[in-house]
């Protein structure tokens, strides 16, 4: 058998000079090609997915931004491996610079996406439907019917054409009449219908809110801020920069932003289960009442603030974040004067309150003091005489603190945390191998400390609650971009795109012949019912059309016979 003239064999190239080498890139062929890449929707799907695993660290190590007493103590747990997750940003995780590449490149996709996608649709909402196929028969939901009035099968098929045309029009399709074969023995009319363009701009909407959301966020972690503040019942705090013990701000927040304001502790009311024995110790409420009052007005307003029910006020949000036992401890030198007087925070190790402080005596006596402690809400004691809470509410309330002598590292004017003591210079003075015990006190009672160095009182128990204060000024945008980004997902998920058609056709001395069929884009498991329903109307319609028509011609008739 012959091959056909245009037949080209395929041979693998020659070697040598005369080799069909390709075209290179170049620089801008490299570059077109990478945009295209990044701009493709399968690497936009990956870098969501990307940044998703990329929050994970956020969620496993605790974060400067929210939890900066919980890095303190992450350091103090894990010495080899904290400073080698802090190289890696792991505590800073959503500003660190992988993070924010991912971030970026998302944006940067998303954008690439949506835009060219954005202006194509615009051009289809303008286009008109497109021409009625010439074999409706291969479309789902084909149904024909035959007229039975043969006379006037021209005006008969327009009058269907137009009537199918209403019925479209109505039921919200954007419709185009088209007139097909035109020969002596075949005459062919149609309407063609298409609706749905709904679905794609939900989709399109979804995206661009998508796209909203990255760039709300990103505004909102620039110009906000995040504080933490530790108040003690009955103590206050000023929305200052200087009154926070912790504050992240944004790369463009100013401190002249912050707007003053006060606000106070009065109590702290925790619940705890009682009844269920299984459950018994474990909190079922917080409930922090404040009193706050802003700048320049002299009414005193008192307020709650919940777990998940923040407290608004001068711009910013109060959330509660957790809770714990402030001891107030009085060291007096030997004379009796006190030197020290203070609520100190104790930092909660379990879920009975357990808790770990640690005081700091500067100045007053012969030597620097330290006091490295264990609070107890309900003392108990284990077989090996270690101590522990056995219950988080106040029952039998019992501080444990071991004093240290030395240089407490204050005064080189390099930040230290009040919550741990550097005992690497200093001299033990109680417990461990020193063969002093550790010092034990309930509220009221009074000890000396060890040399001669005075005496340590435990006035009271105070509860205080850790305060997260957070502004953000795109939160309120970050909310409209969601719910639009929601509406337009449903939209998308639940609005079909269909096209219908029905052709009206006069062949011969045949009766009129009326097709309907459809099409969809995407799936649409009730198409072929919209197709059945839009042909049910037409014809209930078409022989009202009809019937009224023919009243009309009979009613001339009349008129016009002497």
């Amino acid at each position: 058998m012959s091959r056909p003239l245009d037949h080209i064999d395929v041979r693998p190239p020659a070697p040598g000079p005369g080799r069909i080498t390709e075209p290179a890139l170049g620089f801008t062929g490299w570059m077109r090609w990478a945009w295209r890449q990044l701009t493709s929707m399968r690497v936009a799907l990956f870098l969501l997915l990307l940044l998703a695993l990329a929050a994970v660290p956020g969620s496993l190590v605790p974060q400067r931004s929210s939890d900066p007493n919980g890095v303190v103590q992450y350091f103090k747990n894990n010495p080899g491996l904290a400073p080698m997750l802090d190289k890696l940003q792991a505590f800073d995780a959503y500003t660190s610079f992988w993070f924010s590449s991912i971030y970026l490149l998302l944006f940067i996709s998303l954008i690439g996406c949506v835009l060219p996608r954005t202006i194509h649709h615009l051009r289809s909402l303008r286009a008109t439907p497109p021409k009625t196929p010439a074999r409706l028969s291969r479309m789902s939901g084909y149904t024909t019917i035959e007229l039975s009035d043969r006379p006037g099968a021209a005006s008969s098929a327009a009058t269907a054409i137009t009537t199918a045309a209403t019925i479209l029009r109505k039921r919200g399709y954007r419709v185009a009449a088209f007139t097909g074969v035109q020969t002596a023995q075949r005459r062919e009319l149609s309407v063609s219908a298409e609706r749905g363009y709904l679905r794609e701009a939900g989709n399109l909407t979804f995206h661009i809110a998508l796209i909203g959301v990255l760039i709300t966020v990103g505004i909102g972690g620039g110009f906000g801020f995040n504080g933490n503040r530790v108040v003690v019942e009955g103590q206050s705090m000023i929305n200052t920069l200087a009154a926070y013990d912790s504050f992240n701000p944004g790369r463009f927040f100013s401190p002249a932003e912050l707007t003053p304001y006060s606000l106070t502790l009065n109590k702290l009311a925790v619940t705890y289960e009682t009844q269920n024995k299984r459950a018994r110790g474990l909190p079922t409420d917080y409930t922090a009442t404040v009193t706050t009052q802003t700048q320049g007005s002299p009414e005193r307003t008192s307020r709650t603030i919940k777990v998940n029910d923040p407290l608004s006020i001068g711009g910013t949000d109060v959330y509660l974040l957790g809770n714990g036992y402030a001891p107030r401890i009085t060291v007096r030198d030997p004379q009796g004067h006190a030197v020290f007087s203070d609520f100190i925070p104790f930092l909660p190790q379990d879920a009975n309150l357990t808790s770990l402080g640690v005081v700091k005596v500067p100045d007053g006596l012969v030597k620097q003091v330290g006091l490295i402690g264990f609070f107890y809400p309900t003392k108990s004691a284990a077989n090996t005489g270690a101590f522990y809470s056995s219950y988080p509410d106040l029952t039998n309330p019992v501080l444990t603190l071991n004093a240290y002598s030395g240089d407490l590292g204050i005064n080189t004017g390099a930040p230290k945390s009040v919550y741990a003591l550097d005992t690497t210079k200093l001299t033990q003075l109680t417990g461990g191998k020193t063969g002093v015990r550790s010092i034990e006190l309930k509220p009221g009672q009074t000890q000396q400390l060890p040399d001669g160095l005075g005496s340590i009182t435990l006035d009271g128990v105070s509860r205080f609650a850790s305060f997260e204060i957070h502004h953000d000024p795109a939160q309120g945008w970050v909310l409209f971009f969601a719910i639009a980004a929601l509406g337009g997902l449903l939209t998308s998920l639940f609005v079909p795109r269909r096209r219908l058609w029905v052709k009206a056709i006069v062949e011969g001395a045949n009766p009129v012949r009326i097709e309907y069929a459809g099409l969809a884009r995407g799936d649409d498991p009730q198409l072929q019912d919209a197709v059945a329903d839009l042909a049910s109307a037409h014809q209930a319609a078409f022989r009202t059309t009809s019937e009224a028509d023919q009243d009309s011609q009979r009613n001339t008739d009349q008129k016009g016979t002497p």
